[in-house]
């Protein structure tokens, strides 16, 4: 496969055939996204994507699952969509479904009909980066959308058939603020209905513009047991959840990890996530502050390697 940057997508996609549509995100405005700062975003040809195909084919595969790389592919415009759609269905006939990341001004501009549309072509997850139930952090984090247009965005997508995954964020509101944050999320969470929820301790890198907004006193950063009491109420307040909901969550600086279903597994979720903070407790204050490109990130105290490659 040839793929310019780092391959970026949700854990449950990891079975998933990557197919790159495009080269970074087209909105790249987040303060506090590295992923795709380096690139130049462009739409990859049709010809280009459809030699993918046939590489693929060539390869004996028959994928049922296929990924749309790279940062937002569902804000692509809809007839290009549907091109790279009816392509898929030419080569693979047998899939059963296409996945891709979105956001929520992206759905928006998209009418019911076109939504409908892609729906009918195979397109089934949509992942979203809600990150924060708090407006003020949605706006001080340059995000693409308030909380109303999410509301909007999610009724939409979800009225034509397609299924929603969130994207979220501990520590993105702050030092002090992670249990406000948990009871905001929580309830957004709880009125939408995701079948996903990927919850990512926020890691702070040197090169973005929300490094500059802490050199000016404006942001103050969490440590990782603040954000491990966050994640844990909003575990603990979305284990009252009518739906199951599949949930993964990431400390990746301190390799910690919990995951699973929704209100089935909350009990040992909680207790996993208790016994962490009792460990940190008794420990320095650890906080996710790295530098370099993901996945090549690394500690800015001593230069290791964040993770194993």
């Amino acid at each position: 496969m040839n793929y310019e940057g780092q391959i970026c997508r949700a854990p449950m996609e990891r079975a998933s055939f990557m197919l790159p549509v495009m080269v970074g995100c087209s909105y790249n405005g987040c303060k506090f996204c590295n992923l795709f700062r380096h690139l130049k975003y462009r739409i990859l040809p049709l010809e280009q994507v459809e030699n993918e195909l046939k590489r693929v084919k060539n390869c004996n595969g028959n994928p049922k699952r296929i990924f749309l790389g790279d940062g937002n592919a569902f804000d692509l415009p809809t007839e290009h969509l549907v091109s790279i759609l009816q392509m898929i269905r030419s080569y693979f006939p047998d899939y059963e479904m296409v996945n891709m990341d979105a956001t929520v001004t992206g759905i928006l501009k998209k009418t019911d009909e076109e939504l409908k549309t892609l729906y009918d072509l195979g397109v089934r997850h949509l992942y979203l980066g809600i990150e924060s139930g708090l407006n003020d952090v949605l706006e001080f984090m340059n995000k693409d959308h308030n909380l109303p247009e999410a509301y909007r965005a999610i009724e939409r997508l979800q009225a034509a058939g397609l299924i929603y995954d969130a994207h979220v964020m501990t520590g993105v509101a702050g030092k002090g603020r992670g249990m406000e944050n948990a009871e905001a999320l929580a309830a957004f969470l709880r009125k939408t209905h995701p079948a996903h929820v990927v919850n990512f301790s926020m890691f702070l890198h040197k090169e973005v513009p929300l490094y500059r907004e802490v050199e000016k006193g404006r942001f103050v950063q969490a440590d990782e047991l603040e954000c491990m009491k966050e994640e844990r109420r909003l575990v603990e307040l979305l284990a009252g959840s009518e739906t199951s909901i599949l949930y993964d969550g990431f400390h990746d600086f301190i390799e910690f990890r919990v995951k699973g279903i929704i209100p089935k597994d909350s009990g040992k979720m909680l207790r996993k996530l208790d016994e962490a903070i009792v460990k940190y407790e008794a420990e320095e204050p650890v906080y996710s502050l790295v530098y370099g490109e993901c996945p090549n990130l690394q500690r800015c105290d001593n230069g290791a390697d964040v993770w194993e490659m």
